[in-house]
């Protein structure tokens, strides 16, 4: 026994006297870097189901300004944990030590992101500014945290232009509580993890993990990178015990713990359901109620109750008309409950790319809630944070992946919709009269469903300048002279934004002689596509969406339509693009649609998805002659 100690404390001597010199960083952790890091140490140590004692050490080296925001130097802390041991040494280029702060150094603030109105969050941060580069952060401390439904998952890091070095995850268990893992290989081979098992130790490790570059299209770093779960088969979040084994057992627990003590419904919240005298089918009573909640309440994160887990009382957000997406939630629930509308309160990892609950391995996460009412004719969804999102609509960050649907019986996991390239929807409308002086007077109809209704949502509430600014920006295809937008219509019943704009631009046209020439299609998304040879990961599509445009052109009085452009049609697996021209008279009518499929896709067809891209770029350049009579 002796001897281990005798050891343990000489590789801790060891560890502590290092000095870390950038020059000793390998030449390939630096390609695509903006920091490496160096060391990343966490020990987790489980003593009991109310009790893991964490004990964390990086080393971070930044090599430029762009690498400062990677390595802020904080630890987020709830009430009730024990932080200590906090040390921050920072070195220079040489591995010379340049200052050292402990605890009394730090800050204390509440955690309060944007939109947080109050929470039980708070962090500890240092403020530290670098007058020159590359310098390193030597940073550790440790945390006590009686909350044991929270392992955190380990992988190597979480965002692009950072490289690793050497980083462990030890884990020992001296509660006597089974500890479930799980392992998920690199789909791409991209890194490994090791794993050395000692009984109720065990430790997990990464090394040389080179840098993932912030390329075009490049999927989040956790679809790419390996990483290891962590869920204790019992735990404990903040008093309240259950276990971990299956998601029935779980969602019980969660069902009685979080959602159950507050659906709790008043006299006044059963006159307010009353008063709206529902009629119909049940479709129809959910989009009442629905609708009838999103004019009385407001988004503001609260982090108070369970672990920030529990939601608000239906009679707090009732009486003041806000709550997070936890308590808007619940609220919605318990109305539909007033209505004798059974619906499920449902937990989900909402974010850009999408990312479900693994069904062979029960934990707590997520990161937002929605509601799901079953109904005879299919699910319906709602999103109960938004004043203008549409009733049985998800938005991108929500839609194709699983939820955690929690009932009295346990977990059921269900998938949200997935909505296809025709769902997401852009239609345009466009009369365009051609002018002698090189300049067009156009009128535009635009109409947006699905993914992009999402996106184009926000026209309805900016002030008349800031839609000006914002459509200038979109469409800088084109050199406006004037823009008047009109017509805003939130189509809250069927997820549709509509909304006209009359405009005039200059220099559309070009002369060549006495004739005009332009191109085929006046407004569409001006994106550069550059072909790389050296793709080293696959390219994401996040989302399928299909394009379709009607323009018609007016030509002046003195001109007759010479040379139009041969119809075009490609097809790819990315999805296919068509530009059809019919000239009549005076009159010319261009239809041009494209469709893109989503999906991960190898590298090595990423050139031949910028070839399908620039081939689409082309059909909208393709010029009209307009010869002078």
């Amino acid at each position: 026994m002796k001897i281990l100690i005798i050891g343990a404390l000489s590789t801790a001597s060891i560890y502590f006297a290092q000095t870390y010199p950038v020059s000793a960083i390998p030449e390939n952790l630096k390609k695509n870097a903006n920091v490496v890091i160096r060391k990343d140490f966490t020990t987790a140590q489980i003593n009991k189901i109310d009790e893991i004692k964490y004990q964390y050490n990086t080393v971070t080296t930044v090599l430029n300004k762009d690498g400062d925001s990677k390595a802020q130097i904080y630890i987020p802390y709830e009430k009730g944990d024990n932080v200590s041991d906090v040390k921050v040494t920072i070195y220079d280029e040489s591995g010379k030590k340049v200052k050292s702060f402990s605890k009394s150094d730090f800050g204390d603030f509440a955690n309060n992101s944007q939109g947080v109105f109050y929470s039980d969050n708070r962090v500890l941060a240092l403020s530290y500014t670098s007058a020159y580069y590359p310098y390193t952060i030597d940073f550790s401390y440790q945390i006590t945290n009686e909350n044991t439904i929270f392992i955190p998952e380990f992988l190597p890091f979480s965002s692009p232009n950072t490289s690793l070095e050497e980083a462990q995850f030890k884990v020992i268990n001296k509660s006597g509580i089974d500890l479930r893992t799980k392992t998920y290989p690199s789909k791409y081979n991209y890194a490994s993890v090791t794993v050395t098992d000692n009984g109720n130790e065990k430790t997990y490790s990464y090394r040389n993990v080179p840098a993932i570059d912030d390329v075009l299209m490049l999927p989040e770093p956790e679809k790419i990178l390996p990483k290891v779960s962590f869920a204790l088969a019992k735990f404990n979040l903040e008093g309240k015990q259950g276990t971990l084994n299956n998601w029935t057992d779980f969602g019980t627990w969660y069902y009685n713990n979080l959602v159950e003590p507050v659906s709790v419904s008043t006299p006044a919240i059963k006159a307010e359901v009353a008063a709206l005298k529902l009629e119909g089918s049940t479709e129809d009573k959910v989009k009442k109620l629905y609708q009838y909640m999103q004019t009385k309440t407001r988004y503001i994160f609260v982090g108070l109750g369970i672990g920030g887990w529990l939601p608000m009382l239906p009679e707090e957000v009732h009486k003041k008309g806000y709550g997070d997406c936890k308590g808007l939630t619940n609220y919605m629930k318990t109305l539909l409950n007033e209505a004798g509308i059974p619906s499920h309160y449902c937990v989900i990892n909402a974010s850009s790319s999408e990312v479900s609950f693994d069904p062979d391995f029960p934990s707590m996460g997520g990161n937002h809630a929605i509601l799901m009412v079953p109904t005879e004719k299919g699910n319906i969804w709602l999103e109960n944070t938004s004043q203008q999102t549409a009733f049985n609509h998800l938005g991108s960050s929500t839609t194709d992946r699983n939820v955690l649907a929690v009932t009295k019986k346990g977990i059921e996991l269900i998938n949200t919709p997935a909505y296809t390239a025709e769902q997401n929807s852009e239609k345009q409308i466009l009369k365009i009269n051609i002018a002698e002086d090189n300049s067009i007077k156009g009128e535009v109809q635009f109409a947006y469903k699905g993914s992009q209704y999402d996106n184009n949502m926000r026209y309805t509430y900016l002030s008349p300048k800031d839609r000006v600014d914002a459509m200038k920006k979109k469409f800088d295809v084109l050199n406006f002279e004037k823009i008047e937008m009109s017509d805003f219509v939130n189509d809250k019943d069927n997820a549709e934004v509509k909304f006209k704009m009359d405009f005039k631009a200059n220099n559309y046209s070009k002369n060549t002689g006495a004739n005009l020439i332009f191109r085929a299609v006046p407004i569409f998304s001006n994106n550069y596509y550059k072909s790389d040879e050296n793709r080293e990961l696959p390219f994401e599509i996040g989302q399928s969406y299909e394009d379709d445009y009607e323009i018609n052109f007016i030509i002046p009085a003195n001109y007759k339509i010479d040379e139009v452009p041969q119809n075009i049609t490609v097809n790819s697996e990315f999805g296919t693009y068509k530009l059809n021209i019919v000239k009549n008279n005076e009159t010319l009518k261009v239809t041009r649609l494209i469709k893109i499929n989503k999906g991960i896709f190898p590298k090595e067809k990423y050139n031949d998805y910028v070839s399908f891209r620039k081939k689409a770029l082309n059909g909208d350049n393709s010029k009209i002659l307009l010869t002078k009579i």
